[in-house]
């Protein structure tokens, strides 16, 4: 039996993962998973495979993209989820701020420098056509404390996935002002480069099971009533998310997704001409 540890967010996008888990699936092909939450997202995720506490992540494209060609040993397997992410941009519940741009020279709590809500206010900032070098972050862990610093004025604005901050805003915790949609396919799965070159067959067997498993729960007709129950959310909110959410049932890794992102790393200067050399070889 081979044993994996393996990490993603506690979201909505994971439940095939936990399904198979639950069911068996993986054991059956002789694979154990140990999964494990991962509240700090991307850049927990990224310093897990760094340390080894982690051999496989479900990541957010971007985030492992630049850690790879900073040097992280890694590589991607294959896309996870194949349609963007929707990041809410939140501001705190009682604060003058009503739109986006009212967020220039703010400070953006960040879970971890790297992740996902690190790069992707860069993206907004650069749609804003703000200047990006003026970007102040306050680092807080998580979600809870992206919330805490909302309530606390440590930071002006927040970025995370709109539906998992949904209830708060309901809650009165922070407050729903726009979104910025990622330019690429959000998640992908990544590993070490010790487990890839050791167990290529193993994993290609582990992603085939959590495709079939994605397949399976896109087309249950109750699959919006079991996300709903089992996250917490709206269910005309999961129906919505399940309307523009679709995971990679065939296998492919769609490389030009990544020259997108690449183009975007390159352009906001969180990558040098010299990182991205040889991306391809680098990153799979």
């Amino acid at each position: 039996m081979l044993g994996l540890k393996i990490g993603g967010v506690p979201e909505h996008f994971n439940l095939p993962w936990r399904m198979g888990i639950e069911e068996e699936k993986f054991r059956e092909k002789g694979i154990q998973l140990h999964w494990s939450d991962m509240g700090g997202g991307t850049g927990q995720m990224i310093r897990g495979l760094e340390n080894k506490t982690l051999d496989v992540a479900i990541v957010l494209t971007e985030g492992i993209t630049r850690a790879i060609l900073q040097g992280l040993d890694a590589k991607i397997i294959q896309i996870y989820v194949t349609t963007p992410l929707h990041w809410g941009v939140h501001v705190p519940y009682n604060s003058s701020i009503q739109s986006i741009s009212d967020l220039e020279n703010q400070t953006f709590a960040i879970s971890r420098e790297g992740s996902g809500s690190h790069l992707m206010s860069y993206v907004m900032a650069s749609q804003e056509s703000w200047d990006t070098t003026k970007l102040k972050f306050n680092i807080i862990g998580d979600i809870y404390g992206g919330l805490w610093a909302l309530e606390n004025n440590e930071a002006q604005g927040f970025l995370w996935e709109k539906y998992t901050t949904h209830p708060y805003t309901e809650q009165e915790k922070c407050r729903y002002v726009g979104e910025v949609v990622t330019p690429w396919p959000c998640f992908v799965i990544a590993v070490r480069t010790e487990i890839y070159e050791e167990h290529k067959e193993s994993l290609n067997e582990m992603c085939s099971i959590v495709a079939k498993k994605a397949f399976d729960l896109k087309q249950n007709k109750n699959a919006s009533e079991l996300i709903s129950w089992r996250y917490n959310l709206r269910h005309r909110h999961v129906v919505n998310w399940l309307n523009e959410t679709d995971w990679n049932y065939d296998g492919i890794k769609y490389p030009m997704a990544f020259e997108k992102t690449l183009s975007y790393l390159l352009k906001l200067g969180l990558l040098d001409e010299n990182q991205a050399k040889n991306w391809r070889e680098k990153l799979f």
